[in-house]
């Protein structure tokens, strides 16, 4: 299935429609469609921060960001306030960082919830194989320092595009299934669409191929989440946001082939921004760019 993003909705003219093959109606869009606030919350205070490639907010920790490195780093995942301070630095003992790209919070297989790192950055599309890494969410201390610590060992899922190997940056965890969605990253203005069911780790999974969208030129899907409650799906490039609504039994592969909106907010300013994290309730979202010590940013409804 392809959809062709058009101009339309609160957006202006460069907020997208998206048309499949059975054209379905406009929806009115999220909060998040309306014109939204920038605000500055703080700057990630540890030095080891040099380019976060991936954001979510902890589902049980009030106040808690994941986040991590890009390629080149090692192993590991920082838990951060949403002013930036250091909370906790984590290692992930049975994982590699070959290039590390997002990450999402997930059920974790007995129980809780765990946290979903996505290897799979791959510039020359070169990778026969790509990794999604699962570990149970770290409780934190409640004390201001920062601790250092390892995760629990790290579950190992491999994945296989059935058409070839993709560059993406994009990992998303269906809230309600566990499904993993991955969208690719594109500089011809396309983005694609693959999921794969959740399974038991440890043989290769083919990824199963849904929605190809037609983002418009220059645009590339760099990071999304999926809100806690299942309803509410953003996918961000370099200067935008594109926010899905999901409607009842709807898979995240659906919902990415219904029509978005454009938030209403300019990202490019942040810098390369390369992670969001939604709200609990999908109504505002957090950022943070590449770079020493990226300011964090969150977007809430201007009104």
């Amino acid at each position: 299935m392809t959809i062709a993003l058009a101009g339309c909705g609160t957006g202006g003219s460069d907020a997208p429609t998206a048309r499949t093959q059975t054209a379905p109606r406009p929806v009115r869009g999220p909060a998040l469609c309306g014109r939204l606030r920038a605000t500055v919350t703080g700057r990630v205070d540890t030095d080891a921060a040099t380019e976060l490639s991936g954001l979510v907010r902890s589902r049980v920790q009030p106040g808690v960001l994941w986040t991590h490195n890009d390629s080149g780093d090692s192993a590991r995942v920082f838990a951060i306030s949403t002013t930036g301070h250091l909370r906790a630095e984590l290692s992930v003992p049975g994982a590699e960082n070959i290039d590390w790209e997002d990450i999402a919070i997930g059920r974790a297989t007995g129980g809780g919830w765990a946290l979903f790192l996505a290897d799979i950055g791959d510039n020359a599309e070169a990778r026969p194989e790509i990794v999604v890494y699962s570990a149970p969410e770290p409780r934190l201390g409640q004390g201001s320092a920062a601790t250092r610590a390892t995760t629990a060992p790290a579950q190992r899922f491999a994945l296989r595009y059935p058409d070839g190997p993709h560059d993406a940056e994009t990992l998303l965890v269906d809230p309600s299934t566990g499904a993993l969605v991955i969208v690719t990253k594109d500089f011809n203005g396309t983005a694609r669409v693959y999921t794969a069911p959740r399974r038991a780790p440890g043989a290769s999974t083919t990824l199963g191929r849904r929605v190809t969208m037609s983002l418009g030129p220059g645009e590339a899907i760099t990071a999304g989440d999926v809100s806690a409650d299942g309803r509410t799906v953003a996918l961000r490039s370099y200067d935008r946001a594109y926010v899905f609504q999901r409607h009842g039994g709807d898979s995240l592969a659906r919902t990415l082939a219904h029509r978005p909106c454009v938030a209403g907010a300019d990202l490019i300013g942040e810098g390369q921004g390369e992670g969001l994290a939604l709200a609990q309730d999908g109504r505002a979202f957090s950022t943070v760019p590449e770079g020493r010590h990226p300011e964090l940013r969150r977007y809430a409804p201007a009104g």
